[in-house]
C-alpha cells in the first residue's frame, strides 16, 4: 500500500493488522468446529466468540448472524429462499435499479422462472422515494430487496421507513437489505432498519474475502441456500471458515473502537471534492454521497475507463464504478438517466479513515494533468 494512492475502498479494503493477527492463530488452530473432541470444541467456541462480536457490530443477537461465503452469497440466499416464504400468496418482487448485480441478476433469474419484478428507478441524485415502494406494493408481493447505501452514488436509500410501510402494508412481505457498503459506516447498525433479512460481508471492513454473514431476523423461517452436513444450525453447511470469520470478527472489533472514523472519513471525501472542484476544469459532481466514504464525479466526455488506467499507471487507484463491473457500463449512472457525456465519464471515489490530504491532492493532480492529456469526445 505504500506506493499506491488508493481511493477505491468501496471495491475492497486493506487487511486490517488486527485481522491479520487472529487469522494467523485462528490458521495455527487448524480443529474442525463440528468435532466432538475438545481440540474441535476449541474451535467452535473460538467461532462463537467471533459471532458475537459481529452481532454486536450488526445490532443483535449472535442467534441471527449466520456465516456465508460473501456477500453475493448472502444476496443470493435472502432472495431466493426469502421468495419461498410467500409462494402460496404470489410472486411479486420488488427492488430497485440501482442494487449491486448480486440482487439484479438473481431477480433476473427468479423472473426466467415465472416471478414478476418491479424494478424502482432512481432521480437524477440517485435517490429512492418511500412512496415509490408504497405506490408498487400490491397483494402478490412476497419479497422487497433494496441496499442501504449504493456502492456507487454513496447515496442512502430509506430502508428503515420502507420497512415500516412494507410492514403496515402486509407484515407477511419479507424484507432484505443489502447492507454490504452500510455496515459500520453509518452512526446506526442495519438491524435497527428493521429488515428481516441482512447481507454483510467481511472484506469492505478490513476483514479478509472470503466470509460474510446474513442476518436473519429471530421468527424468520429462512430454509437453507447450501445443504450437507447441517452447520450453522442446519441453514448453511459446509465446513465453518475458522480463519476468516477470526479476521472478520477482528476487523469489526477494531473498526467499532475507532470511535471518530466516520467524521475523519467524511472530512477527507469533503476535502477531495473542494479540491477537485477548484484544480479539474469541466469536473462535476455526481453525488456528493449520503454515506462518508462514496462519492461520484464526472469529467463529461471523458471516457472513464481511460483516466482509470491513465492513473492507475500513476499508482492512484480509483473506479468507473463497482468493481463488479469489469469496465462495463455502470447500470447505477445509466437508471439516474445522466447525459451520454456525462456517463461517459463518470467515476467513483471511495474513502477510508485513514485517507490522508497529501493522497488527495496526488490524486487531483494526476487527474488534473490526465484531463489535460486525454482527448475527450461531446458525442
Amino acid at each position: 500500500m505504500n506506493s499506491l494512492t488508493y481511493f477505491d475502498y468501496a471495491a475492497t479494503t486493506p487487511l486490517r493488522p488486527e485481522a491479520m493477527d487472529a487469522m494467523i492463530q485462528a490458521l495455527r488452530h487448524f480443529g474442525n468446529p463440528s468435532s466432538r473432541y475438545a481440540y474441535g470444541r476449541e474451535a467452535a467456541q473460538s467461532i462463537k466468540a467471533h459471532r458475537e462480536t459481529i452481532a454486536r457490530a450488526l445490532g443483535c443477537t449472535a442467534g441471527e448472524i449466520f456465516f456465508t461465503s460473501c456477500g453475493t452469497e448472502g444476496d443470493n440466499w435472502a432472495i431466493r429462499k426469502g421468495v419461498e416464504l410467500g409462494r402460496r400468496r404470489g410472486k411479486h418482487i420488488i427492488t430497485t435499479a440501482v442494487e449491486h448485480a448480486a440482487v439484479l441478476e438473481t431477480c433476473r433469474d427468479l423472473e426466467r422462472q415465472g416471478y414478476e419484478v418491479t424494478c424502482l428507478s432512481p432521480d437524477r441524485s440517485g435517490r429512492i422515494r418511500t412512496e415509490q415502494l408504497r405506490a408498487a406494493l400490491r397483494p402478490d408481493t412476497v419479497l422487497v430487496s433494496m441496499m442501504l447505501v449504493n456502492n456507487e452514488t454513496g447515496v442512502i436509500l430509506p430502508v428503515a421507513d420502507c420497512v415500516r410501510a412494507v410492514k403496515a402494508f402486509d407484515p407477511a412481505i419479507v424484507f432484505h437489505c443489502d447492507a454490504v457498503q452500510g455496515f459500520l459506516k453509518l452512526p446506526d447498525s442495519p438491524a435497527s432498519t428493521g429488515a428481516d433479512l441482512i447481507t454483510v460481508s467481511g472484506h469492505k471492513v478490513g476483514g479478509p474475502k472470503g466470509v460474510g454473514a446474513l442476518y436473519i431476523k429471530k421468527g424468520t423461517r429462512l430454509a437453507p441456500l447450501l445443504t450437507g452436513g447441517g452447520q450453522e444450525e442446519g441453514l448453511r453447511s459446509g465446513t465453518e471458515a475458522t480463519a476468516q470469520i477470526a479476521g472478520f470478527a477482528a476487523a469489526c472489533l477494531s473498526t467499532m473502537a475507532d470511535n471518530s472514523r466516520l467524521e475523519r472519513t467524511q472530512a477527507i471525501k469533503n476535502y477531495t471534492l473542494e479540491r477537485l472542484k477548484e484544480a479539474v476544469p469541466h469536473l462535476e459532481i455526481l453525488s456528493a454521497g449520503d454515506a462518508p466514504h462514496i462519492c461520484a464525479v464526472t469529467l463529461p466526455g471523458y471516457p472513464s475507463e481511460v483516466l482509470v488506467r491513465v492513473l492507475g499507471d500513476q499508482g492512484v487507484c480509483i473506479s468507473s464504478g463497482s468493481a463488479c463491473h469489469k469496465g462495463k457500463p455502470s447500470h447505477v449512472f445509466a437508471a439516474m438517466g445522466l447525459p451520454k457525456a456525462w456517463l461517459s465519464g463518470a467515476l467513483r471515489l471511495s474513502f477510508s479513515p485513514d485517507s490522508t490530504r497529501e493522497e488527495a491532492d496526488r490524486l487531483v493532480e494526476a487527474l488534473r494533468q490526465a484531463s489535460q492529456s486525454i482527448f475527450p469526445t461531446m458525442s
